[in-house]
């Protein structure tokens, strides 16, 4: 069925997909066409910022991905679940906002994708956001994406920062600006209690002026092409097959698990796997749904003395709480899961930090990340090496586009992650049993005292660490002498026509940050690409 013709279709209304498709918009210039797989961004919980532990697993409004067995991580299955809704996982995510180190974005451009340093990179976020403080320099001031700073405060969070300060790291007012390195208090996507996604800031602004006709409940098939152009996407809406075709370009902006995925159900990627599926061969591109990282973290847990969130959160204290955020005054349901952040070495000899930490004093059964809060008073510090060197892939196992692919992150199979996370492990202990911290702190339930040998502290996090959704790489930016580079640095899917990725997936490198902030930078990014405009420089 023929679902209109439009100069951009763009297939996915994730963190990228909204704000980019609100960017080709504007003026009214021309026309675009969003596919989204999932429902509206209607649910009370998404917007509530406390709600993501209702979100997080909930099939409505997410993909219930999960991994192969992984080799590294006691062969154990992961649930790496994607936004599924307007806003993508910016909707479901735990509201952090973190660029990164400069130098990750000048190893993009050393790799030899040009204009991607950071001097070239830094406008683009700027461009997005919205920050009453910081350096001019580093911060935006007018974009529609508002980062705000943390405004509910607990003596255990000041114990923690003072804590590691005693033990020589810095505290840093903004990880954002000038340096990383140092302890302070997260950044985050909350503005006047309520979460910021790409879907309210963009594109819902953007709908109401013209110009976007977004779809939801529209999962993409294929990318239709005539020869090695691409002209449209065919996709299931209401239990029907249309296809909706774009004179311009499509832009695949679907994650780093969706968008290859989808290339490779279209025609373009590894011959043999396409071939094997029955699939016919558009054009052979073997990286399409390698180069697949993600952070893998482990999370220590304390008991705590005091009150902590996990009391805050039971009734009665917790309808304290919701009548505080209902009149705008500080509450636990206007925060992020991780509060605290410390950017820290795992060897004093290294220039830049090489691992974060996150901290809150709130703690989850089984160290997991959302879900129930432990019963007891509880405090958590989690720890993850920040430019993972190992691997995997993304493979789809059939040309049916409602089974789930193949996906294999390969966790800890390289061993400076191994190194690196067992420093970290030490430096979190280290870090929850500073005498400031001492008057809140009981005693450490996970790993537990019994595990203090190297052996042992490895063979714990093999067995309880954890995804922190921050997967990339799988369709990865690079020159033409890269044979695994899926598109190239304009974002143009390699030998076809009229084709880009513009998401997480095309990082050719893990930046040492959460991925939101860095996935919005590269929507922006695009958006000048793709409308041939002249990139932003440190004067815009």
């Amino acid at each position: 069925m023929d679902a209109g013709t439009f100069d951009y279709v763009v297939v996915g209304a994730g963190s990228a997909g909204s704000l980019l498709a609100a960017r080709l918009a504007e003026g009214g210039q021309h026309t675009v066409c969003v596919l989204e797989a999932g429902p509206p961004d209607r649910s009370p919980f998404i917007h509530i910022p406390a709600g993501y532990i209702k979100t997080l697993y909930n099939p409505a409004y997410t993909w219930q991905f999960k991994t192969e067995p992984v080799p590294g991580a006691d062969n154990r299955r992961f649930a790496t679940t994607q936004g599924r809704t307007l806003g993508g996982s910016g909707s479901i995510n735990g509201l952090v906002y973190n660029r990164g180190q400069a130098a990750d974005f000048d190893h993009w451009a050393q790799r030899g994708n040009r204009g991607w340093g950071y001097a070239d990179v830094l406008p683009y976020f700027r461009r997005t956001e919205r920050r009453l403080t910081g350096d001019d320099a580093y911060r935006g001031r007018s974009g529609k994406f508002a980062v705000s700073d943390l405004d509910w405060r607990h003596p255990v969070c000041e114990a923690f920062i003072q804590g590691a300060a005693g033990i020589g790291i810095p505290v840093n007012p903004d990880y954002n600006g000038e340096t990383q390195a140092g302890v302070g208090t997260f950044q985050r996507a909350i503005h006047r209690g309520r979460r910021v996604s790409t879907a309210r800031a963009f594109l819902a602004p953007a709908m109401a002026e013209g110009g976007i006709d977004i779809r939801t409940d529209a999962q993409a098939l294929s990318v239709t092409f005539d020869g090695k152009r691409a002209t449209g996407v065919r996709y299931a809406q209401g239990g029907k097959d249309r296809t909706v075709a774009a004179r311009c370009e499509v832009i695949l902006t679907s994650g780093a698990i969706n968008s290859p995925a989808l290339l490779q159900r279209s025609g373009v990627g590894p011959g043999a796997l396409l071939s094997g599926l029955g699939i016919p061969l558009v054009h052979e591109l073997p990286g399409v749904g390698e180069n697949l990282r993600d952070h893998y973290a482990v999370r220590m847990v304390a008991r705590a003395k005091g009150l902590t969130i996990n009391n805050y959160a039971r009734p009665p204290r917790l309808w304290a709480e919701v009548a505080k955020w209902a009149v705008g005054l500080p509450s636990i349901l206007a925060l992020s899961p991780s509060l605290v952040h410390v950017f820290w070495k795992s060897d004093e000899a290294l220039d830049t930090p090489d691992l974060q930490f996150t901290f809150t004093p709130a703690s989850y059964k089984a160290g997991g990340i959302a879900g129930m809060l432990d019963s007891f008073p509880g405090m958590t510090c989690g720890a993850w090496q920040q430019r993972p060197e190992s691997t995997g892939h993304v493979r789809i196992r059939s040309a049916d586009p409602f089974e789930h692919p193949e996906i294999q992150p390969n966790y800890l199979a390289h061993e400076n992650d191994r190194r690196v996370l067992l420093a970290g492990i030490k430096l979190a202990r280290r870090l929850m049993t500073t005498p400031e911290l001492k008057p809140f702190y009981d005693h450490e339930e996970l790993p537990g005292a019994e595990a203090q040998t190297d052996d042992e502290l490895m063979h714990w996090a093999r067995q309880q660490g954890s995804t922190v959704f921050h997967l990339i790489g799988a369709c990865r930016m690079g020159p033409d002498s890269d044979p695994t580079a899926a598109v190239d640095d304009q974002l143009r899917v390699r030998g076809v026509e009229g084709l880009r990725v513009a998401d997480s997936s095309i990082m050719p490198s893990m930046p040492s940050a959460n991925t939101n902030a860095s996935t919005l930078m590269i929507a922006e990014k695009a958006a000048d690409m793709i409308l041939g405009r002249a990139p932003l420089t440190a004067a815009d």
